[in-house]
């Protein structure tokens, strides 16, 4: 090569190796300027959020929140393991206690994130009424979402306003209806449990107040009971129920990590569900292209009424499956947990027999009836204090907002609650406050509702929460109520010898076993001997 050309070459490699570490250069500066301007971003955006919170701060004269859940781990992963190992002993709440009844209002940071729980009447009424425009379902909607999709318990704002209105007109109809709608079923159990009690001597009533609020449900929204499949296909159902909600309870525990939990067999039992209430909507809508809406309504009213605000089949099987679940297992646990103690207190037991009796056996129960037993009002009402419909819940703040008490040395300060913060309440721990409900709060006593005071001291919403509360109260709330009267009635009328079995033990409140998924039932299930 010669010395032109060599040098030629060299200039070449030159060049390229300066556009190379030029372009290399332009890519660093890029990157640079792109990451120093997201930081700008990122430090002027949270500084005019700053600004905004401690307006309003000032504002209220907010103070911070004192009491703080300890914890020895990193990010307080040692709280999540305290929860999980609960969670699977049957001990979820119980094992919460200590944290939770530190005071009224407490600071809990989890994953390096600053939120709070309380159990200041105050506060709940504030999250469920006053203020409730302020707080979302943040990501409880994706916890639920493999189960229920699309309905009244996963939206927020005009979508939930929307799903609401839908589903009163249906609760509104069902209110006018007379109860004969529970006899049949109601028969049914009772033949059930009598043929159960001649198989065995102790027998488990939780599965059957299951099946049997199912039933009642099911013939509410579907137009027929789910006692007309096939026994395999129910158990199977039942089977993949409990096991989804059984899922859901763990999902939401992971709050936004919850999309990491989604096993094989969860999202099995997931689908299994929601092609059973596929089954009951497409049969409802076939059945209505053969005869037409109006005729379809009479025997699909739920179905056929959804269908026409929606027109969209998926959507009407979500809103169904969100009312079945509530339906099925509300009532279900409400009778599981008075049944559990009624048994272990035969005074009180003998007291609402004799209450009760008064109901003709045999004839139709009215409303007026059940209006007229007001101490079987008062056992309803203890079992729903001691074990709340929602005994956990959870709302995040979707703009700053303020909770009335809970801040300063003597928690009676508003506290400040930013943008994105998680509060939660506990409905099971609220409603064992002596300040509420006196020194035998964590005992069985139907007698402290008797003469109303209660009710006026705790209040509706805010430190008796039965069946939530606020803007969410359950609008199935009435039916349920009915629906436990009416049974309560028959079945005490049907097996007055109803009681506890020799040896199963006789623990105290808060000591048995519980299971906590979407709602709180009785683990060990409710042994009895019924003859």
């Amino acid at each position: 090569m010669s010395p032109t050309e060599y040098n030629t070459s060299a200039n070449t490699a030159e060049e390229n190796l300066i556009v190379q570490h030029s372009s290399i250069l332009t890519t660093r500066n890029v990157t640079v300027t792109l990451l120093l301007a997201t930081f700008l971003y990122v430090s002027l955006r949270r500084r005019s959020q700053r600004k905004l919170e401690l307006t309003l701060a000032k504002q209220y004269d907010c103070e911070p929140v004192f009491p703080k859940v300890p914890y020895r781990w990193p990010f307080a992963l040692d709280l999540l393991k305290v929860q999980f190992e609960a969670y699977f002993s049957g001990r979820t709440l119980e094992a919460l206690t200590d944290y939770i009844t530190i005071a009224g209002t407490v600071r809990l940071e989890l994953w390096g994130v600053t939120g709070y729980i309380t159990t200041d009447p105050e506060n709940i009424e504030t999250i469920l009424s006053t203020r409730f425009e302020d707080y979302g379902l943040g990501n409880r909607r994706v916890a639920s979402f493999p189960l229920l999709g699309e309905g009244i318990f996963s939206q927020d704002g005009r979508p939930w306003k929307h799903s609401r209105d839908l589903i009163r007109r249906q609760f509104v109809r069902v209110q006018k209806q007379t109860l004969q709608v529970f006899t049949p079923h109601i028969d049914e159990l009772v033949s059930t449990l009598n043929e159960a009690a001649g198989q065995a001597d102790v027998v488990d009533l939780k599965p059957f107040f299951f099946e049997f609020t199912l039933n009642t449900t099911t013939q509410l929204l579907f137009g027929e009971p789910h006692g007309s499949l096939p026994k395999e296909d129910r158990d199977a159902l039942r089977d993949n129920f409990d096991y989804a909600a059984l899922g859901v309870g763990i999902r939401v525990r992971l709050a936004d990590l919850a999309p990491l939990y989604n096993p094989a067999r969860f999202k099995k039992a997931c689908e299994a569900v929601r092609d059973w209430a596929t089954f009951f909507a497409d049969k409802a809508l076939r059945y209505k292209d053969e005869v037409g809406e109006e005729k379809a309504s009479e025997k699909y009213s739920f179905i056929i009424d959804l269908w026409r605000e929606m027109k969209d089949e998926a959507l009407v099987r979500d809103q169904l499956l969100h009312i079945l679940i509530a339906g099925r297992d509300s009532t279900a646990a409400l009778l599981s947990w008075t049944f559990f103690h009624l048994v272990r207190n035969p005074d009180i037991l003998e007291r609402l027999q004799k209450e009760v009796s008064v109901v003709p056996p045999g004839t139709h129960i009215t409303r007026e009836q059940i209006q007229k037993l007001p101490f079987l009002r008062c056992c309803l009402n203890e079992s729903l204090r001691l074990y709340p419909q929602l005994a956990l819940n959870f709302r995040y703040a979707n703009k700053n907002t303020i909770l009335p008490r809970g801040g300063g040395p003597d928690g009676q300060s508003p506290v400040l609650i930013p943008k994105h913060s998680g509060v939660g309440w506990s409905s099971y721990h609220l409603h064992r406050r002596e300040s509420l409900y006196g020194p035998d709060s964590r005992l069985y006593r139907p007698q402290r509702w008797e003469n109303g005071d209660l009710v006026k001291k705790a209040r509706l919403g805010a430190g008796f929460i039965d069946f939530n509360g606020g803007a969410r109260l359950c609008l199935g709330k009435d039916f349920a109520l009915m629906e436990a009267s009416y049974a309560m009635i028959r079945l005490l009328q049907a097996f007055p010898k109803v009681r506890l079995p020799p040896g199963i033990t006789n623990e105290p409140v808060g000591a048995e076993r519980q299971s906590f998924s979407i709602v709180l039932s009785p683990l060990d299930g409710v042994k009895v001997l019924l003859i």
